[in-house]
């Protein structure tokens, strides 16, 4: 399991698409090998992400649909729409991992995924361990199904993205809590299962299943001088 039992939480407010994922970049790149942990928790206004290799200019059509609210994840994969979803992104010491290959350390880490799901009575499971599931990639991220993607009741929901550095393993992911129109795009929602919260309860019952997973103690933060000072940066790029 997680080594480290203290991490910092930072429960972020509703942000445009550029924000959050420049939050993301911030955190990643400012992490030192004997920082703590960090799980962040936010929101999106109604917006889009496409992978790091990638460019939103390339969705013409969802641009215009989306004002131009789009940015560029630090992960790869597909297009991700946002705005029903509560993300989360994990900053990790990479020694936490020594040993274990990429798909061992998703594993370990979706733990805490898998116990939110279960906790709120519905079947969670990895999609390799269900002999029913095609494995295949999509332009849509919420739509194909990989080796560790999560189904609840045999249907895909969220996804998850992983980057490694020396020092730490970046991981981040939805969770969709409504259901929008065109499920084409973006998959189920636990609205579609009966299970209706709002994002605040989504938020506690996230922090609750980690802190199960992993028996783990959050301290309350936020970005510090030098992670804001490197957000700055990044957003004025």
């Amino acid at each position: 399991m997680i080594k480290n039992k203290k991490f910092r939480l930072i429960v972020s407010n509703k942000q445009n698409a550029k924000v959050n994922m420049s939050i993301d970049k911030a955190l990643a790149s400012c992490f030192k090998e004997n920082d703590l942990p960090i799980l962040r928790l936010y929101t999106w206004e109604n917006s889009f992400t496409v992978g790091l290799s990638q460019k939103c200019e390339d969705y013409k059509e969802f641009i215009n649909e989306y004002k131009n609210n789009c940015a560029k994840r630090i992960t790869g994969g597909g297009v991700l729409f946002h705005g029903h979803d509560l993300s989360y992104s994990l900053v990790l010491p990479s020694n936490d991992f020594e040993g274990l290959s990429v798909k061992q350390s998703y594993e370990r880490i979706c733990q805490f995924l898998l116990t939110f799901y279960k906790n709120l009575g519905l079947e969670a499971a990895f999609a390799k361990d269900l002999p029913s599931v095609q494995l295949s990639k999509h332009e849509f991220c919420q739509i194909g199904y990989e080796a560790y993607d999560i189904l609840v009741n045999g249907t895909k929901i969220g996804g998850n993205a992983q980057k490694r550095a020396k020092k730490m393993i970046f991981q981040h992911g939805s969770i969709p809590i409504y259901g929008l129109n065109n499920k084409k795009r973006v998959g189920s929602s636990l609205e579609e299962f009966n299970i209706n919260m709002d994002f605040e309860e989504a938020t506690k019952r996230v922090i609750e299943a980690f802190k199960e997973s992993f028996d783990v103690e959050f301290l309350n933060s936020s970005l510090n001088s030098i992670e804001s000072e490197k957000l700055t940066k990044i957003l004025e790029e």
